[in-house]
């Protein structure tokens, strides 16, 4: 099992709060977050990486400033959140290396993208406390994830070379024909699959989709041993997500980064909406989740 040296232990405890658990606020969207700014196809494609930037920013001075750490993207972020003096002094910055949206192989399998230069360098360049990668997986499919695998343990290395604290996410999806009640019910053990290839890759601490139950938590839990793991709000509404908190603290999660669960319904075009409503709904949230996690709460991670 990996463990963190000094320099990543350090970074972790950064995203962390006083309390040592992981809240990290996820706005690294770029195509999502589109849709939910605009409905309309055409409008969508009108929205530019200067607006997604200046959402971006609200989410961070607003919301993410009541957490421990944000999660942007390195195209419509940084550096202007750091050189802007957007950021609190006190809030952690993780950037994500991965691309908006996936290729699609012959089989129909998802091919994970990286963002073109972004690599552990030009992470702590852009003033990050870390990077985040994310691929897709279906560890019940071994050929469907070869791309993928390579894509993380390229990365994987890059930032152990570099000694920079590195968050590694997986995200399942459906294959094309299988039912959506078939899909559902391989949740947790595709979930816990995911966790071994993502481990035995040398992953150090893990950004996880909910593991489909209590019981998948705990097993969770038991094949990370000392990696700490946080869940993932995959845009569920606030009161599943708060539930699925419950029950990945509960059962050995270490923390939460939670994205559109929180902010979904608060952005708009308008910014003055916007800064309302993250105010008024994305905070309150952000209280209720940081409730739960409080009486759950993880010590830091140690240094082997």
């Amino acid at each position: 099992m990996s463990r963190m040296t000094t320099a990543e232990l350090r970074g972790y405890h950064q995203i962390c709060g006083a309390d040592g658990a992981m809240m990290v606020i996820a706005c690294d969207q770029r195509g999502g977050m589109r849709t939910l700014l605009a409905s309309d196809p055409g409008e969508q494609a009108k929205i530019g990486n200067d607006v997604l930037g200046q959402t971006k920013a609200d989410i961070t001075r607003y919301l993410a400033s009541q957490a421990s750490c944000v999660l942007v993207d390195p195209i419509c972020a940084v550096p202007q959140l750091v050189d802007d003096g957007v950021i609190d002094r006190n809030t952690a910055l993780l950037i994500g290396l991965d691309a908006s949206g996936w290729d699609t192989s012959p089989e129909g399998y998802r091919l994970s993208k990286l963002v073109e230069g972004i690599d552990a360098r030009r992470v702590r360049a852009l003033g990050g406390t870390g990077g985040k990668i994310m691929v897709y997986l279906r560890s019940d499919v071994p050929a469907a994830n070869t791309h993928n695998i390579e894509i993380l343990r390229d990365v994987i290395a890059d930032f152990a070379k570099e000694d920079l604290l590195l968050v590694v996410e997986f995200l399942t999806y459906a294959l094309e024909g299988e039912s959506e009640e078939d899909y559902a019910a391989k949740i947790p053990e595709l979930i816990q699959g995911g966790t071994k290839i993502c481990l035995e890759l040398g992953s150090k601490l893990l950004k996880l989709p909910y593991p489909g139950s209590p019981e998948s938590c705990a097993e969770v839990t038991r094949l990370a041993g000392d990696v700490p793991w946080a869940v993932l709000s995959a845009g569920v509404d606030h009161k599943t997500f708060l539930g699925q908190v419950e029950h990945a603290m509960a059962n050995g999660a270490s923390g939460v980064i939670a994205g559109r669960s929180l902010w979904k319904d608060c952005i708009s075009l308008d910014r003055n909406v916007t800064r309302e409503k993250l105010q008024g709904t994305a905070v309150p949230r952000l209280r209720e989740i940081q409730a739960v996690v409080a009486r759950y709460r993880q010590p830091a991670a140690k240094v082997a």
